[in-house]
């Protein structure tokens, strides 16, 4: 995937890290363990650094700052001026990017490299094409991993269990796949709207009307008028996937996200799990989420038209006071074989849904289909008969 033009951490690096020549991620201990010095990773049941060896806990140490809203366009002028925020070079030094030379996929990490598999591809990563994430836009918040993987392996199961039309053999071994836990980037923007339209209102009445034999008909009619207005709407937390992927509509299913659940961001948070940099550049981002939000307006426009049917004929909507944040969301992601073919799943690990491609038993959907027609047959001639 391409980068984005936009700068995932600001950069205040040193000259070296600048060149992105290919360092050592094994050396990396920036949370080491106070009792045996190992690395700490982020615990979901403790929501803590925990040592994986031997237990130690250390509390996440949250920035005193507050989560705070963007200025869009001040945001823009930054980016056109190609001005990187700025953020202490000791939080930004040993994080890494690497690119999966499978699937496209740019990965930020911290410290260590705990998985040598990409999390959205399972193709080996090669660590000698580790090196120094480039800057990027700020993260401000971060929902942390809240459903265990024992929890996403129980309701990947149930899922399975669900499915119709799931081939047998299927539903008794289940998607079988190592889960990889991974942060993905995304938009909210906020903005106030105004809309001025016009349309027109469609209500029904019937009218009786004389057939041929003296036979009537009652025919139903649409009286149209025209109606305008104007209206004031606020968007608040407008999420937008900010990545170009191919699992873009499973991602999206995973819909709605916690957001009242998310923190101010902090790198102790990407300890032990990959977090996706974005590609999609913020002024796109607005792009697709402007969509969501014309969306809800034409809606609204249509329940104040009222009547049984309605006309948009015109609308003019302006968007003001346009904010924004760059959030990480986690997720479970996991890619299984089946007969010769792979399937991906997704598991929203701040809820637990699932959400992922499936197999499908020709042999039941044929079987079914001919079912209904023989019902629908049965009852014809039953029908007929009588």
């Amino acid at each position: 995937m391409a980068q984005s033009e936009s700068p995932l951490f600001p950069d205040d690096v040193s000259a070296e890290e600048r060149t992105g020549e290919a360092v050592d991620a094994g050396k990396g201990r920036i949370f080491p363990c106070d009792q045996c010095g190992a690395d700490l990773e982020f615990s979901i049941g403790q929501q803590s650094l925990q040592c994986p060896y031997c237990g130690f806990v250390k509390s996440i140490e949250l920035p005193e700052t507050e989560i705070v809203e963007n200025d869009y366009l001040a945001a823009l002028r930054r980016l056109e001026e190609q001005k990187a925020e700025t953020t202490p070079a000791e939080e930004v030094k040993d994080v890494h990017e690497i690119r999966c030379e499978g699937c496209g996929a740019n990965v930020v990490f911290q410290g260590t490299l705990t998985s040598t598999t990409c999390p959205y591809c399972a193709t080996p990563l090669q660590r000698d094409r580790v090196h120094n994430a480039s800057a990027r836009i700020r993260v401000d918040a971060v929902v942390p991993f809240l459903v265990p993987y024992e929890r996403a392996a129980s309701n990947l199961r149930t899922w399975v269990q669900a499915l119709w039309f799931a081939p047998n053999d299927f539903k008794r071994e289940g998607a079988n796949g190592k889960f990889q836990g991974c942060y993905l980037p995304f938009y909210t923007f906020d903005a106030a709207t105004f809309t001025r339209w016009s349309g027109q209102r469609g209500d029904y009445y019937y009218e009786t009307i004389q057939k041929a034999n003296n036979q009537t008909e009652r025919v139903r009619r649409t009286r149209w008028t025209s109606t305008w207005g104007e209206f004031d709407k606020p968007f608040d937390d407008v999420l937008v996937l900010a990545l170009e992927d191919d699992r873009r509509n499973l991602i999206q299913s995973l819909e709605p996200w916690p957001l009242d659940k998310a923190l101010p961001f902090t790198l102790q948070f990407l300890s032990g799990y990959f977090a996706r940099t974005y590609d999609v550049a913020l002024e796109d981002g607005f792009r697709r989420g402007k969509e969501r939000m014309d969306a809800a307006i034409n809606q609204e426009i249509i329940r104040r038209i009222g009547g049984n049917e309605q006309r948009v004929m015109g609308k003019n909507s302006t968007y003001n006071d346009i904010t924004y944040k760059h959030l990480l969301l986690p997720v479970w992601l996991l890619a299984y074989r089946y007969k010769q073919k792979t399937f991906r799943v997704t598991v929203n690990a701040a809820t637990g849904e699932v959400q992922g491609e499936r197999p499908y038993s020709w042999v039941k959907i044929t079987l079914f289909v001919l079912m209904w027609v023989i019902i629908a047959a049965a009852l014809f001639f039953f029908f007929q008969s009588r």
